[in-house]
Parts: C-alpha cells; structure tokens; sequence
C-alpha cells in the first residue's frame, strides 16, 4: 500500500522516499538491504491496473530502509506511516521517526482501523499536534475516497492543508470521519458484505444469484459482491471485518459510540468464509476465490462459481429473476431501485430477488441510520464515503431518498422490522427526504441536519462544479434528446451530451453546428465548453444508428451524416469564440475527434482517449484522420524535404496510431499519443473538471482569442511515403499479424492522411483531406466484413477480429 500511495504522489508530480524494513538476510550492499522497497517499485512499474500513469514516473520515488535511511524524513514536508496493522510495530517504528522528524513536519497514518489516537498516545504535544489519519483507499490511484481523520490534539489547520492538497494535487473526495472502528467507508461496507453472506444463506441463493443483484442494477460496482470479493482478496475481507467487530466490541465494553443500537454489528463471517480461507482460496491473488478459471475439454476457457455449501467448484450458471427482467432496459437508477425492491410502478411485486435486496438494501438504511452521531455528524460524509470509496452510484441515504423514506418506513413497520431514531426525527419535522433542492448554491441541495433538525445546505469544496447544478441555476438555453446547451455563468455556455453513453448522433452534430455557426444560439456566450456529468465524455459515434442507415441502403443519408459530423467538428475548430473539451473517463472514436478539434482541451487525469474506430472495421470520419495527419506533418516541418525521415518517421507513428487504435490509459499517455498538446492542462479531481474547462475558456476568452483559419498549404507527405506505409502494411499481412480487412483499413488511413498518391510536397488542403477521409469511410461502410465487426460489437461489446 505504501508503494502504491507513493505512485500515485508520483502521478501528481510530488516527490517521495519509500522507506521499508530491511530483510533479514540482507548483504551489507544498500542494493541487499533495499530489496524490499526495490521490489515493491519494481512491482508498480508492472501493476495492472496501472499504479503509474506513465512509467517514467517511478523516478520520483527513491527508495530506502528504515534503519539506514530514516533520516530523510528530516528533510519531507509531510511522513506517512503504512506499516502493518498492529498497535505496537506502529508506535515502536513511530518513534524513531519522532527523534529525526524536523519539528513541524505533519505526520500521519494510513491506519484502516486502528484507534489514531492511541497509536500516538505518550508523544510529544508537538508531534500529537501535526499527527492525524490519512486513510488512503486501495488502489490510491483509482479509489477516490480520502477519509480524514482528527484526535483531540489535531490542529485543525493542518487538516485543512492536506485537504487541500489532496482534493487539488490528488485528485481525492475528502471525508472527515470520527476515530471510530474502520472509519466510514470500511464500517458500512465491511456490515453491507457480511450481512450479504448472511442473506445469501438465509434466502438459500448462490454466488451468481447475489452477484446478479448486487451489482450495477442497484448502482454498486458491475463487480458486484463476490467479484469483487476476489479482486480485493479474501483474507483482507476478513481482516477488515474482524477488526471492525472487534474494535467496536471494545468502544461498547467502554461505553462509547452507539454500538447497541442494534445487532447489525455482532455479524460473524460465515463458516464456508473461513473454510476458503484455510484452503488458500482467497481470489485473484491465489487464482481461486469465489470465483475461478479452467479449461474445458475443447480447451476453451470455463468459468467456474464455488458451491458455498460444499466448497467444490462448477460451472457458472446465469441466474434467472423476474424482477432483473423487469428492471433491465430501466435507465434511471432510482427508477430501477423502486422496481428491484418491489415499489414499483404497479405497486408491491415481488419474487424471491426483489424480497432479497429489500432486506438487504433495508437493513442497510437502519445501519446506516443508527451510525450517526457515532462515525459522523451527517448523512452526507457517510455517502460520500460509499460513493468514493466503494463505487456506488448512491450512498445508503440517497438510495433510501430513490426508493421513498416514508414508503419504505411504513413497509419496514407493517413487517416488524426495527425502524431507527433517526428516521423517525426527519419524518415527525414534516421532511419525506435526506436531501432536498438549494436552488442558487453551490451544491444544489440541502440535507436533515440533526443539530437543527432542519434542512441545511451542502457544502462543497471550492472550485467543484457540475452541470446539473448548473442548469438548477442558470437553466438550458436549447436541448435536443441528445444535448443541451447549458448556461454556466461568466458567459460561458457548456455542451451537455445526455444521449445513452453518450453516443454521438444527428443531435449532437446539428445542435453544436447551429449553434456556433448559422442560429445564432450561441451569441450570448463568450465561450464554450463541451464536458457533462456522466460517468464517461462519450464512447463515440452512435453506430447502430449507422448500420440501420447502411444495411437499408440509405447512402444518401450516409453521406449527408458524415458530412454533417464533419461539419459539426470543424465548427468547433473554427469558432470565433474559444471551445474548450474536458474529457474524461472513455473519450473514444467521435468524443476523440470532438476534443481534437477543440481550441484547448482540460482533461481528468483518467482518460481512456483513441481513434478506436478500425475495432468496428472503420476509420475516424470526422476530422480524426485529417487532425492526426496535420499533427504528424508539424511535428516534422522543420526538415525542409518532404520525404525526410523525420516525415517517413512521423507518419508512421501516425498510421499505427490509427490502425492499432492506440488508446491511452491516462491523460499523460493521451498526451504522448498525439491527442492532447502540451498546454493541455491535466485535472486531476474529477469534480474539478467543469470549473477548471470553464476557468480556461475564459482565459482564451479575455485574452484576445482568434480562431484559425482553414489550412490551404498543407505539404501532402504523398505517394513515396505512401508506398512505404503500404509496403509495411503487407509485411505484416505476410506475417499474419492482421488480417485481409485490417489490410484494406490501414492502408485507406494510410491514403488519407499521406494526402493520397500525390507528389511528395503538393499543398493540400484541410477540406481535401476531409474529402479523402469522408469517401474512405463510405467505403468501408459497404465492406461486408465491416458490418460483420458493428453487428459484433453491438451484440458482444467488443472487437470481432475478421
């Protein structure tokens, strides 16, 4: 863990030392006596997922050992202790940093559940004063969740330094938790799994039955429980759980916390629980958990699901609810929980999946309620605390606001189930949610305060933003079912995709072309961004959309639609006002040449960006092909001759960029494929994102922006280049490295961004390539292999290779 927090500072930019013990029979060499924190780097550089977000970044870790190199600390700003989970190596290891700390330097832990402050208890008023909990979920890189935590001796004000480092440099959701077992995240994510595997036996289901409904059709991970389980590994599962059962026991015993509310934690892990545990079944790690892999008799891969009743292992089977049925084209995840849990439109309907995650999702509500005061002082920390650190799209009091509180009170009453203080407050005020609007805020909302017992509200770091607040605010100016035109204020407008995964269609193309172009829409705002709130920028052109269009004959309309997404991307480079794209998440096929054609782009930090087109046996038809061209001919225009290596060189990196679709796995990995410039700034906090685009548009905006004109002296690499990449290309086939289409492909994306075989030099311009480009992709678009890869991804999701 200490490794992977130390990546993830390197992400950042930060600097660190990454001390570990020596081994016991290490050599007198510091390369024998650094071998643990040697491996542990080396481990990072190979990570998968990535730790690194570029692998050169490792050399911003130096590592060391705690009896050589202890003194380095002396020189840090701030030292984290990620030891092992016990009381006394902790504080024994503590001290020895409190002789060779610089007075002043703050201090924390990465403690999951240990008491901080008894791991400080007896030191110095000044080293109690900088020492508090930095609890750091796993991997750092990944998990959002920062959960602070203070002891009586903290000064607040270092809180607020790391805060804001964390927020800003890390890119993390900062919580304040109480010094209370496993914090908030663990507490009610250790009870939501123990109490699944008590449901589990109760309801009498299997692992795939608890993992159908346990995932993403009630807004938790697609991993679900038992995946996921195996992910993180078993025996960190149960190390997590009994100390929280622990921990508590022993705040009880001293009558601290509200521990006896209710029975919830007096949960024990199951017998078949501590069985895997003993067999070494702990998941991934051992490449057998819950879940495992084998081969079948074909020799094609079988997936395998645990009997928790018996221990053996077979063949997965999918399960069968009609309720999943009901729910599963439902978008709205509200909608979908009222369904699953038996409220939904028809009224009460249940089947033994429905009954079971009503149980489950109630018994959490009550957990959860009875929580506070206890681990915090409002239902807020405690969802975001799930939302970060856990996945969920909802914490548990948003999700009880979904289904209905006074529903769902009056349902757990008429069952005789324990109703928790808590909700009774907010009911006897005349409230019927947690949470509730705060039109003109900054937040949006308000939630129950139990200290007021009103609504108060929600306070948000600065510099947060997000676009459904933003309409709450300032309202749409013009929307379509695919996109909206949002005022966000300053005179900036932002571009909102809100079709399903943000699939780029005819909407997109007309709205955002009108709009900076002929209607005149736009006229009210100084600049423009183009970024939602979704989980994803957007996964590229709407190609179902595209092979009815194909399979009906319409060419015509194919024509008239790639013409109008070209059109709609070359509005966006060519506005006179400033357009700046904040990608995130998957920024793939169109949503690539979206931010490509963008006058700045301010992505978050994860960002998966590619041309991904050839995987549907197609190439970038909206400007891609063209906008990776012109980047590859600049990047070689200070060599005069214009079949230099430089150009031979640059191109190439251009074709394979294309006809591999490269995709980056970080915004710094988009930035060495070509997708982002080096003024491209980098967000890290994903909340961040919507404020930090709009700062930069107005920057652009107020410092005299001036849009580019058309290129109409473009040197097309041409024909002998042309013939080189071609040659390549069937090499390659030669080698049986692709295949007869991918031949066809990549030699097309090689034709249009060479300019086609033209002498080496001819000035082209930016429409002729744009011409090139549109004609290449009809093509395509009549191959019958190509139809067989959209068939194949819109009923696989994923590449057919053919």
């Amino acid at each position: 863990m200490g490794s992977r927090i130390a990546a993830h500072l390197a992400n950042a930019g930060v600097r660190s030392h990454l001390l570990d013990i020596v081994p016991a029979d290490a050599g007198p060499t510091s390369a024998e006596r650094n071998r643990i924190a040697d491996a542990n780097l080396e481990a990072l550089r190979k990570a998968k997922p990535a730790a690194l977000m570029e692998a050169s970044l490792a050399r911003l870790i130096t590592t060391g050992n705690f009896e050589d190199n202890l003194d380095v600390v002396a020189n840090c700003d701030w030292i984290i202790e990620v030891v092992v989970e016990d009381l006394e190596i902790k504080r024994k290891l503590l001290r020895k940093v409190e002789a060779v700390r610089r007075s002043g330097t703050i201090i924390t832990t990465n403690t999951s559940g240990l008491p901080v402050s008894a791991i400080a208890e007896g030191f110095s008023e000044e080293f109690r004063r900088h020492w508090f909990g930095t609890h750091f979920f796993n991997p750092p890189r990944y998990m959002r969740l920062m959960e602070l935590i203070a002891t009586p001796d903290t000064d607040p004000e270092l809180l607020k330094v790391i805060d804001q480092f964390c927020t800003v440099r890390l890119g993390k959701g900062v919580v304040y938790a109480k010094d209370t077992p496993n914090f908030i995240g663990n507490r009610i994510g250790s009870f939501m799994i123990q109490n699944t595997f008590k449901l589990m036996q109760q309801f009498d289901m299997t692992i795939e039955e608890v993992d159908a409904l346990t995932g993403s059709v009630i807004g938790l991970p697609r991993s679900a429980t038992f995946r996921t389980a195996d992910m993180v590994g078993l025996d960190i599962l149960g190390h997590v759980a009994r100390n929280a059962k622990k921990m508590v026991a022993v705040r009880a015993a001293a009558g601290k916390g509200s521990a006896k509310l209710d029975e919830r934690d007096d949960l024990d892990l199951p017998k078949f629980f501590d069985c895997m545990l003993e067999r070494k079944l702990l998941g991934d790690k051992t490449k057998a958990g819950f879940y495992k892999k084998a081969c079948g008799e074909d020799g094609s891969k079988q997936k395998l699901t645990i009997d928790w009743k018996t221990l053996e292992y077979r063949p997965s089977v999918k399960p069968q609810f009609a309720v999943l049925d009901d729910a599963g084209n439902v978008e709205s995840l509200a909608e979908r929980l009222r369904i699953v849990t038996g409220f939904g439109p028809d009224g009460i309907k249940q089947d033994k999946g429905s009954e079971y995650l009503w149980t489950l999702l109630s018994e959490c509500f009550t957990y959860a309620a009875n929580r506070i005061p206890e681990i915090s002082d409002n239902v807020v920390e405690i969802d975001r605390g799930m939302r970060l650190g856990y996945n969920w799209e909802m914490g548990p009091f948003e999700i009880w606001d979904a289904i209905g509180v006074p529903e769902t009170v009056a349902r757990m009453k008429r069952e005789g189930r324990p109703v928790p203080a808590n909700v009774e407050k907010l009911l006897a005020k005349g409230f019927r949610s947690w949470y509730g609007d705060a039109p003109k805020t900054a937040s949006g909302r308000s939630y129950f305060d139990f200290a007021t017992a009103s609504m108060k509200e929600e306070k948000i770091p600065a510099g947060y933003g997000n676009v459904t607040v933003a309409k709450k605010s300032n309202g749409v100016v013009k929307e379509n079912a695919e996109i909206s035109l949002v005022d966000i204020g300053d005179g900036v407008g932002c571009f909102e995709f809100h079709s399903k995964m943000n699939a780029l269609g005819e909407g997109i193309c007309q709205l955002i072309s009108e709009t900076l172009g002929r209607d005149g829409a736009g006229d009210q705002f100084d600049a423009f961004v183009i970024t939602n709130d979704a989980p994803n920028f957007s996964v590229g052109a709407n190609i179902m959309e595209l092979l009815m269009g194909v399979l009906e004959g319409r060419w015509d309309d194919l024509d008239k639609a790639v013409r109008g997404f070209q059109g709609m991307t070359q509005s966006i480079k060519f506005s006179p006002r400033p357009v700046v794209a904040a990608p995130f998440g998957l920024a793939l096929g169109g949503g690539c040449e979206i931010a490509l054609h963008a006058a700045a782009r301010r992505p978050h930090a994860e960002l998966y960006m590619g041309l991904v087109e050839v995987g549907v046996g197609l190439l970038p038809g909206g400007g891609g092909c063209k906008e990776i061209a012109l980047r590859a001919i600049d990047a070689a225009a200070k060599v005069p001759r214009p079949d230099s290596v430089e150009l031979v060189n640059s191109v190439t990196n251009a074709l394979q960029t294309i006809a591999m679709a490269k995709v980056s796995f970080s915004a710094m990995e988009a930035r060495a494929l070509g997708f982002l410039s080096k003024d491209d700034e980098i967000t890290f906090n994903r909340e961040r994102v919507l404020n930090d685009a709009k700062a930069r548009a107005l920057q652009m905006a107020r410092g005299g922006y001036r849009a580019p004109v058309p290129r109409t002296d473009i040197p097309a690499p041409g024909e002998n280049i042309l013939s080189t990449l071609k040659m390549g290309l069937r090499l390659m086939r030669e080698g049986e490295y692709i295949s007869d289409h991918d031949l066809k492909i990549a030699s097309k994306i090689a034709e249009v961004i060479c300019g086609g075989a033209v002498t080496p030099g001819t000035l082209v311009t930016e429409q002729y390539l744009l011409d090139l480009e549109r004609e290449a992709f009809k093509s395509l678009c009549g191959e019958p292999k190509t139809q067989e890869r959209i068939q194949y991804m819109l009923m696989k999701n994923k590449p057919l290779r053919n």
